[in-house]
């Protein structure tokens, strides 16, 4: 079986391209970063460091690279079994023009072996998306054939992968928690699924998803946005501060009950995940800035993201978010000179006050009294 992995990045080669070549997937990884392709064609191999109280470090071996603007990854789609990504969501409309030419080429050469593809992205069906991007670049015949060979597969993926401290000195040194997890949507796939340890299928992956999205994604925003407020370097220093991990906990059992209520998920177990992604955040091996987990504040503060679908879901059912308020408060407050997204944030607020800024980010209503309780929150937190 083969693979073409879009992404060389950490979360590329320390979660996804790492599961694919444990598998025995012959794998070649597509991206734009020369020096990162350069390492994996001299080495056809790399080390991951996998950080906790089991700490150990796996070698990934047999895997290629080729540019992911260049015509050999459009070669490649043609013959591939397996298409995964973790480029980032903006990305994904970058890459689709590729992915879509691949097909053509696919088509015309009478390939018609079942290929499936798999955006990893931290995003509610980002597949879906991505298959809405490739469609856009197909003419009408082969959109019907692709609808017919191609099966796009959303997926839930949950594992933290920081900067490694080695990255400065080899550009393929990578660090992950121990934990991981990926979770698949078995009713997209087309033709047999593939046998990828680590890989989990289900047929309700939405609930999946809401569930990373709503705990882990919304704890780690809160834990960053309100760690930087009170001048915490690391994910684990905020976490461990009291005042920030009573809010944080708080907010993830306010999405929580959201869960509990759209999916029957059991409170007890749900309430001991929670405290999973608490210790998670602890990690002391793993040295995450809260700077890098707040970054692009306004998508983190779209409607269908960490904070904001939470939130809405509280209103659906009439449950407290108290502290979802306060977490979406400190993400107006979060600054970083190197985040374009912060700097557009910074230059909303200071052109139209918190309260038109978090109704345009958010598409909330500015007049509602969920957003007058944010704009208070955003005034005690200055």
């Amino acid at each position: 079986m083969k693979a073409l992995h879009f992404g060389a990045g950490n979360i590329g080669r320390g979660f996804i391209g790492k599961l694919l070549a444990d598998a025995g997937i012959e794998l070649t990884f597509a991206d734009v970063n020369q020096a990162v392709l350069d390492a994996l064609n001299a080495r056809h191999s790399y080390q991951v460091h996998v950080v906790g109280e089991q700490e150990q470090i796996d070698t990934v071996s047999n895997v290629n690279a080729v540019s992911s603007i260049g015509d050999e990854v459009i070669d490649l789609i043609a013959e591939v079994d397996l298409i995964t990504t973790a480029v980032g969501p903006v990305v994904l409309e970058r890459i689709a023009p590729a992915i879509a030419k691949g097909l053509v080429k696919r088509r015309a050469a009478g390939n018609k072996r079942p290929l499936n593809i798999i955006a990893c992205e931290n995003m509610v069906r980002g597949t879906s998306q991505l298959k809405d991007h490739v469609l856009k670049a197909l003419g009408d015949d082969d959109k019907a054939w692709t609808e017919s060979n191609v099966g796009f597969v959303d997926s839930a993926v949950d594992r933290i992968v920081p900067p490694s401290e080695s990255a400065d000195s080899d550009p393929l040194a990578v660090t992950v928690e121990t934990f991981s997890e990926w979770i698949v949507d078995k009713t997209q796939f087309k033709g047999q699924l593939p046998a990828i340890p680590g890989m989990e299928p289900t047929d309700n992956l939405m609930a999946f998803v809401e569930r990373k999205l709503f705990t882990l994604n919304t704890g780690h925003a809160i834990t960053a946005w309100l760690g930087q407020q009170a001048g915490h370097r690391t994910i684990r220093d905020a976490i461990l501060d009291n005042n920030v991990r009573a809010v944080v906990q708080s907010a993830m059992e306010e999405s929580g009950a959201v869960l509990i209520r759209r999916y029957g998920f059991d409170a007890a177990k749900h309430a001991a995940y929670i405290q999973k992604i608490l210790s998670r955040f602890e990690n002391p091996y793993l040295k995450d800035d809260v700077e890098r987990v707040g970054r692009q504040p306004l998508r983190k503060l779209s409607a269908g993201d960490r904070l904001i679908k939470p939130l809405l879901g509280t209103l659906e059912y009439g449950l407290p978010h108290a502290s979802l308020v306060k977490g979406i408060a400190a993400g107006l407050h979060y600054h970083s000179p190197e985040d374009p997204q912060a700097q557009e944030l910074a230059q909303l607020l200071a052109e139209k006050g918190p309260r038109e800024t978090l109704a345009q980010i958010s598409g909330l209503d500015a007049n509602s009294a969920v957003v007058t309780e944010a704009v208070n929150a955003y005034n005690t937190q200055a």
